[in-house]
C-alpha cells in the first residue's frame, strides 16, 4: 500500500497499511505560504485564477504527508452562476438574498463549464501535478447549506429566515432545493471529469434541523444528488456539522463515507451508521493548539475508537482553524500514520 491509494482504498472500505489522514481547510490561512499569496490577491481573485488556486491546493501536500489533496475553492461559488451575487467581507455576504417565490423563479441552473470553468481548470492543473502521488478531492456545498446562505444573506446562528421560508413556502422551497441540487450534481460530475477522484458534500448548517424536518425537507433532495453520483460510479463523502441526531438519515441519503464532527464519538457514530459506510473524523480542531502530549492522547482516542472499523479516514471534526501551528499539523499527520500502521 502506498500513499497514492491509501485514501481511495479506505473510501472503498478496503484494508489499508495505516489510517489515511487529510484535513478540511488544509489549504488555507493557517499556512504562511498561503498568507504570502493572500497579501496580493482577493479571495475571489484566488478562486478564479487556476494557477493560484492550484498552487494553494498543493501547499499542504508539499508541506505535510497528507493522503489527499482537496481543491482550493469555496462552497458559495456555484451560487454566482445561479444569479446570486456575493462577496467576502471577510465572511460571506449575499447582496441579493432569496426571500420570495419570484427570487426562486429567477434562479438559473449553473453551468459547470461556463460558470465554474476556473475551478475545473484548477482541478486539471492539480491532478497533472500530483498524479501518482495522492488522490484529489473535489467538493460542493450541500443544497440545504447553500439555501441557508442564499436566504439568510450570510452566516446565521439559528437559520430562522431559512426555516420560515421552508415552512411557509413548501412548493418554492422544493423548487429552490431542486435548482440547487441540479447545480451541485452537475458541478460535482464536472469536477470528476476534470480530475477529482472523490467528492465531498459539505452540509455545514444542516445540524440546525430536527430529524423530522431533515426527513421531510432535505432527505429527498440529498437522495437525488447522491443517487446520480452513485449511478456515475463517483465515490462521495457526506459531511455535516452538529449532526449527531441525523446520522442514520444522512446514511439513508447516501455517500460511501460519512464525515462526523467532534461532538459525537466515533463509536456512537458507527452504531448509528452501521458497517456499510466508511467513516471520516473526528478530532476537535482546537486540539491542534494543545500541548503535544494532549494532542496525541486525543488523537489516540480517535484511532482507538475506530480500531476495527472498515474505512476509517482520520480528519478533524471541521476545518483547520486560523492560527493553527503548522508544526502541530505536521506532527499529527506523522502520529496518525505511525500510530495506526498495520492496525488499520
Amino acid at each position: 500500500m502506498t500513499r497514492k491509494n491509501r485514501f481511495l482504498e479506505a473510501c472503498r472500505l478496503q484494508k489499508t497499511d495505516c489510517t489515511p489522514v487529510w484535513f478540511m481547510r488544509q489549504a488555507g490561512r493557517y499556512m504562511k505560504a498561503y498568507r504570502n499569496i493572500r497579501e496580493r490577491y482577493s479571495l475571489m481573485e484566488m478562486f478564479k485564477t487556476p494557477e493560484i488556486a492550484a498552487e494553494i491546493t498543493l501547499q499542504p501536500v508539499r508541506a505535510f504527508q497528507v493522503d489527499a489533496a482537496i481543491i482550493f475553492a469555496d462552497i458559495l461559488l456555484p451560487l454566482e452562476g445561479m444569479g446570486i451575487e456575493f462577496d467576502f467581507a471577510p465572511g460571506p455576504v449575499i447582496h441579493n438574498p432569496v426571500r420570495s417565490s419570484k427570487n426562486v423563479d429567477a434562479l438559473r441552473i449553473a453551468d459547470p463549464d461556463a460558470d465554474l470553468g476556473f475551478v475545473l481548470q484548477s482541478l486539471r492543473t492539480v491532478r497533472a501535478e500530483i498524479e501518482g502521488e495522492v488522490p484529489l478531492i473535489g467538493f460542493a456545498g450541500a443544497p440545504f447549506t447553500l439555501a441557508v446562505y442564499a436566504i439568510e444573506g450570510g452566516s446565521s446562528s439559528n437559520c430562522l429566515a431559512t426555516k420560515e421560508f421552508m415552512y411557509h413556502n413548501r412548493a418554492y422551497w422544493d423548487l429552490l432545493m431542486e435548482k440547487l441540487s441540479r447545480t451541485v450534481t452537475g458541478f460535482l460530475k464536472a469536477q470528476v471529469n476534470a480530475g477529482a477522484q472523490v467528492v465531498q458534500l459539505f452540509d455545514s448548517w444542516v445540524g440546525s434541523l430536527s430529524p423530522s424536518d431533515y426527513r421531510e425537507y432535505v432527505l429527498p433532495h440529498m437522495r437525488s444528488v447522491f443517487g446520480e453520483l452513485r449511478q456515475e460510479g463517483i465515490v462521495s463523502i457526506h459531511f455535516g456539522t452538529g449532526t449527531a441526531g441525523l446520522l442514520p438519515l444522512m446514511a439513508e441519503a447516501g455517500g460511501e463515507v460519512i464525515g462526523v464532527d467532534w461532538r459525537v464519538s466515533l463509536r456512537h457514530a458507527r452504531q448509528q451508521l452501521g458497517a456499510k459506510h466508511g467513516i471520516q473524523g473526528n478530532l476537535d480542531p482546537a486540539l491542534l493548539f494543545a500541548p503535544r502530549d494532549v494532542l496525541f492522547r486525543k488523537a489516540s482516542d480517535v484511532l482507538d475508537q475506530a480500531s476495527g472499523m472498515p474505512g476509517h479516514i482520520f480528519n478533524l471534526g471541521h476545518g483547520i482553524l486560523p492560527g493553527t501551528p503548522e508544526d502541530s499539523v505536521r506532527a499529527l499527520v506523522d502520529f496518525v500514520h505511525a500510530g495506526s500502521r498495520n492496525a488499520a
